[in-house]
Parts: C-alpha cells; structure tokens; sequence
C-alpha cells in the first residue's frame, strides 16, 4: 500500500502488520480503517469515531454489516482487484483436469512415455456461471474465449455481451443438468449457505467439474465428497468450509480433485490495483466530505 500517498492528502497513517494484534493507538483515535479481518479481533463498539472502511477483500462475511449500517459508517470491498488472477485460475484448473496434467505430470517423474486418449476440449463445452459480478464476468470472458457457451445465474440477471444467456439464481437447477462446467464466484450470505447441497449435485450433468472460487460454505462439502464418487467428473477447489483444510479430509487424496490453499487471487497485478482502488475511494470520500461543508 502506498502509506506515503496516502499522508501525502492529509492523512495520518498508523500501519499493523497483524490484524490479532493489540492496536498500536487508542481506538477513539480512528476515524477510518483500511482492513481485512480486523473486526474478527477487535469489536467494532470500541471504534466510537469510525466513518470509512475500506476492505482488502472483496466479500463482506468478515465485518458485521449490520452495525456498519446503522451507524452510516461508509464501507468499500477490493471489487475488480482480484478478478483477474481468480479467473486465470478457474481456467488453469479445468484444463489441467480437462488436459489430464496429473496423468502427464505423474509419467514424466516416472520417465514414461504413454499416451493419453481422453483429452477433453473447452470448445463447444457450457459453462454455468453462479455470480455475474467482477469475479464471475471476468471468468465469462475467458470462457467465452476459448468457444465455450457461457451461462450466468444472479440475483440480478442482466443483459451482458459476455455471456450467451443469464437466469435468475432460483432458476438455477434449470442450468445444472446442461453444464459441463459449474464455477461458483457467488458471495456467501445466509441464502447461499450449502446452497450447493445433495439435490443439486444430483441434477448435475454425469462427468461435470465443479469450480469453486467463492467460500467454502456455499457447498455442503459432505455432499461434495458423495459427488466426486458417483456424479462429477472432478472439482477444482480453492476455498473449504473450515480453513485450513483437516488433514484427514477424503478431499486431499481424491484423484479428480485440484486442491489449493485459498490461494486463486493472488496474482503480481493486485497490489497496483487495490492501490489505485484505495486511493480513488479516499478522494472521493474526501470530496464529498467537502462538499458537505
């Protein structure tokens, strides 16, 4: 984050490298917070002059929206910084089940040449595609790049050139049994919570592969499991229900499973873009404040 940038428009800076640590100033001394999960340590009450949040995050399941409401505290996510390395992933994920890299990767160890005759393409294949905000619309792109034909489903649906049609989310299982891939960027609410249950994983085409760069707790992972052995031809999985993954979860060692730490949206672009997101949500909150006046 550049500190100095933000001194430099009049503000004072105090930076904690922990969010869990003791705050290095008196809570009545902050008026605004740049944060992730600063409020799963240190209770929102104790801030009695906060006005501004801005998150580094793009969800807002860790800060309690609620009181942030009522007290017109103005709040900001990380919208658009992530989108770009998190759709990179979902592509990188489906091909290498689609590509068999697993396979390829194990003969090369091994120094074996063998062939593999179960190659898929992207080509021709749908794509449904559960949150059509930045994350979702981004993955639609690329999708749609590679000839793919892409639904979206959203609270809101919306004429979008990048994708070939859009529902309704409670016309969700109308989409299901036609997708070859399902990839899920929606937000974690108390309406999505283990949406993706048992019933839905049975209206889902046989060989499909689910990609989930949401939260964890959008899928019941128990019916996950079920799944991978019956209905699904794979999962890529970034994000669990419980993090750090346990280590006896069956998901570790299922053959069709890509598993990664919560990691999909790192990417090198994503300190310049929160920057320039940060900054540009500054200005404009000063602005209005001096409008104000």
């Amino acid at each position: 984050m550049h500190i100095a940038e933000i001194e430099s428009n009049g503000h004072k800076v105090i930076f904690m490298q922990y969010e869990s640590d003791a705050l290095p100033c008196a809570y009545e001394w902050v008026d605004g917070v740049i944060c992730n999960g600063l409020f799963l340590h240190h209770t929102i009450e104790r801030f009695a002059n906060l006005k501004y949040i801005q998150l580094t995050s793009a969800g807002y399941d860790r800060v309690p929206m609620d009181y942030i409401k009522a007290h017109n505290i103005e709040i900001h996510n990380a919208h658009g910084v992530y989108s770009i390395p998190m759709a990179e992933f979902a592509i990188c994920g489906v091909l290498q089940l689609y590509k068999q890299a697993r396979f390829f990767q194990k003969n090369q160890a091994e120094h074996r040449w063998e062939k593999h005759r179960g190659l898929l393409e992207l080509y021709g294949k749908t794509v449904c595609i559960v949150g059509c905000g930045s994350v979702g619309t981004e993955c639609a792109k690329r999708f749609k790049a590679f000839g793919c034909n892409v639904v979206g489903v959203d609270l809101f649906p919306r004429q979008d050139e990048n994708y070939n049609s859009m529902l309704e989310l409670e016309r969700l299982n109308e989409g299901l049994p036609k997708a070859d891939i399902l990839v899920l960027t929606i937000p974690l609410t108390d309406e999505t919570h283990r949406f993706l249950n048992a019933e839905k994983f049975m209206l889902m085409k046989t060989g499909a592969v689910l990609v989930n760069i949401s939260r964890g707790a959008v899928i019941d992972e128990n019916a996950l499991i079920e799944a991978l052995n019956y209905r699904l031809g794979g999962a890529v999985l970034d994000v669990f229900d419980s993090e750090p993954l346990r280590e006896n979860s069956p998901l570790w060692d299922t053959e069709n499973v890509i598993l990664t730490p919560h990691n999909s949206f790192i990417g090198d672009g994503n300190g310049e873009r929160l920057c320039d997101l940060i900054n540009n949500n500054i200005m404009k909150c000063q602005a209005k404040e001096g409008n104000k006046k």
